[in-house]
């Protein structure tokens, strides 16, 4: 009998009404005769809540003890789809994170997963259960509770599909699909049938918020397939794959933006000075992520450092530059606000050179400044101003014909 893994996230959890809409889902899915396993995250208000009780008693709550609150959200949306699935004559058991045999390492509020152990619901799916599984969380190797930080329920879901061998994993979400650039901001945005990994993981890396790159990364590392779809409409969603056929498909996939981006520059006196690796050890070694990096060395100018990085991480990185610079050893530091990234995105631009100039030449066309430039075989991102994000978009969605039909990958 065929495995399949189902995720739902909080939102579609949000009251008990929505829990038994699930409930009755998922009863619909299992009678195709399949073993189900559903994963679901905390219902939309538990988190906030539970972190705000924490908050009211101290402001530095102890990590281990947080995973320990923090899971109890997932546990409680479990058990309830599970008392749900039941009251409508389905057979399902709910597991937390620990039960189900997800191991994970000690690094609490952003722990990675060891091992899983199926033994368990495998022996559920002999009694016929839907088994529900509380996602974002495991246990470490000294029996405590841990959670698996942003993504960790969608991670807990292809990590649950690799170990059960399941035949794919069904993520539930409020779109339809994968869609080649936000279809509230970009009219003619299409969906597509169709995506490979290496194409999802810049997506999802470069703004759109649909799935988490850990997901992605281990889901293409096993080869399992992952199907966005809708939790409310039955219509066919987007197949996250292995390679696509390209050649028979558009040259640039889809068009993504991120918004709140700022430019830090760090500037040195000499070049003997000035030292990429120490920059972002430093930086990295207090988990802050940078993006798009530019170095200009010219004879008679200040050598500089420039770096983007989103809004939410900005206090912290120039505290952190501020506390190391005698070390780092550079002599000012400057930034920029107001600003947003933009990208195209498509596996086919690997094998068809000139896709950045004509990027740039839309882009000149529209006079819109491009700030800063970055690249890979499969993307071309630009730092704009933020005022021209969705303007930028839309015009780089309509130079490559994005909207044009897909044709079906043989």
């Amino acid at each position: 009998m065929q495995t399949v893994v189902v995720k739902f996230g909080g939102p579609m959890l949000a009251t008990t009404e929505k829990i038994v809409q699930v409930a009755k889902k998922v009863i619909k899915e299992q009678g195709r005769g399949i073993n189900l396993v559903v994963v679901v995250s905390s219902m939309t208000p538990i988190r906030q809540n539970l972190r705000q009780f924490a908050a009211e008693i101290t402001h530095e709550p102890s990590k281990r003890d947080m995973d320990a609150l923090i899971a109890t959200g997932a546990q409680l949306t479990s058990a309830l789809l599970a008392i749900a699935i039941q009251e409508h004559g389905g057979k399902a058991v709910s597991l937390v994170g620990w039960q189900a045999g997800i191991q994970t390492n000690e690094k609490y509020g952003n722990a990675r997963i060891d091992f899983v152990d199926n033994k368990r619901i495998e022996k559920h799916f002999e009694l016929g259960e839907i088994v529900v599984v509380s996602g974002f969380q495991g246990i470490t190797e000294t029996d405590n509770i841990s959670t698996l930080g942003k993504g960790g329920s969608e991670t807990s879901a292809v990590a649950l599909a690799v170990a059960l061998n399941a035949e794919r994993v069904d993520i539930y979400s409020s779109v339809e699909g994968i869609y080649t650039a936000d279809p509230q901001r970009v009219e003619s945005a299409t969906k597509l049938s169709e995506i490979s990994y290496d194409e999802m993981l810049e997506f999802s890396n470069l703004g759109t918020k649909i799935l988490h790159p850990r997901a992605v990364e281990l889901a293409k590392k096993y080869n399992m397939p992952i199907v966005v779809r809708s939790a409310k409409e039955d219509v066919e969603g987007t197949l996250i794959k292995g390679d696509v056929d390209m050649e028979k498909n558009l040259l640039v996939r889809g068009v993504a933006y991120e918004s709140d981006i700022i430019r830090l520059t760090i500037g040195y006196d000499s070049y003997e000075t000035a030292s990429l690796a120490e920059v972002f050890s430093v930086l990295a070694e207090n988990d802050i992520n940078v993006d798009i990096i530019v170095q200009a060395v010219i004879d008679g100018i200040k050598p500089t450092i420039s770096f983007t990085i989103s809004k939410v991480e900005f206090a912290e990185a120039l505290r952190v530059l501020e506390s190391s610079k005698l070390s780092l050893g550079f002599s000012f530091a400057d930034f920029e606000v107001g600003l947003a990234k933009v990208s195209i995105i498509g596996s086919a631009m690997a094998s068809n050179p000139g896709v950045a100039a004509r990027m740039f030449a839309r882009l000149g066309r529209e006079h819109i400044p491009v700030k800063m430039v970055s690249t890979s075989e499969i993307k071309v991102s630009v730092v704009v101003p933020q005022e021209d994000m969705v303007y930028a978009a839309n015009a780089l969605h309509e130079e490559f014909n994005i909207a044009m039909k897909e044709v079906p990958a043989s």
